[in-house]
């Protein structure tokens, strides 16, 4: 069974994938854990599976690319609790390929606001309670697409996760007089129901993924938990402004 430790975190796209494991990995750890996400069934599922191990959590439903749903519900999710001390930027996505030429304002648009917009917003509503919060820390999270501007048609993404990258920095100076940590992780091919559709359709392609990793496997999303349950630990207390790979050595190519 979970000790409640009395801190809070809020984990944003958290019904599934990483974003469920992170959230499982801090609720061990003693958080009350903030479940946030736009499936609103899958979300109470997940509560009942937190509290069935002794995890105190709650789901809120937003959307994170929507400024005024993001204030709102992170206001209150604050006022609840009386602070919050870890905010997990968790939700993103490819939201699909354009390539430049053909690609219209409106996916342009989309995919700045659900990688880059939703740090902005959740991170600006969150700063007044983690000023209150204990070890106050916020987890963002990029991709070596931010490095690498990303495969064809995956270029916005690419950019919206540099932004992130950035953002993480900024933050992390911003912030550092209140002792607010900021850090990202930046996570390569996870073995997470993102990648259901290609591992049933094309199991060779899938398959092949590894041999560009040197440690010739995909990683779980139960190893990103982990990085992101220590960055927000104490024993993480004087790292702020990094972003760490949880790839395999995938950066570095091979």
């Amino acid at each position: 069974m979970s000790k409640n430790n009395g801190k809070v975190a809020i984990i944003t796209g958290a019904t599934g994938g990483i974003g469920f494991e992170v959230a499982k990995r801090l609720g061990q750890d003693g958080y009350t854990v903030v479940l946030n996400g736009i499936d609103d069934e899958a979300g109470k599922e997940r509560i009942k599976e937190l509290q069935s191990e002794g995890i105190s959590a709650e789901y809120y439903g937003f959307d994170v690319t929507k400024e005024d749903e993001v204030t709102t519900n992170i206001e209150n999710i604050g006022n609840k609790f009386g602070k919050i001390d870890v905010l997990v930027n968790n939700a993103g996505g490819l939201g699909g390929r354009q390539r430049f030429e053909e690609m219209t304002t409106e996916f342009y648009r989309f995919v700045m606001a659900l990688n880059l917009d939703s740090v902005f917003f959740t991170s600006r509503a969150a700063i007044p309670f983690l000023k209150k919060g204990h070890n106050p820390t916020i987890i963002n999270y990029t991709s070596n697409a931010g490095w690498n501007a990303g495969g064809p048609g995956a270029g916005i993404y690419g950019t919206s996760k540099a932004g992130v990258h950035a953002i993480t920095r900024a933050l992390a100076k911003d912030l550092a007089e209140y002792s607010i940590r900021v850090n990202a992780v930046s996570p390569g091919t996870i073995d997470t129901p993102f990648h259901a559709q290609i591992k049933s359709t094309k199991p060779e392609v899938f398959a092949s993924w590894k041999n560009n990793i040197m440690l010739g496997r995909l990683g779980q999303p139960e190893e990103v938990a982990a990085v992101v349950s220590f960055l927000a630990s104490e024993d993480a207390s004087f790292i702020t402004a990094e972003t760490i790979q949880i790839g395999g050595g995938q950066a570095l190519g091979i």
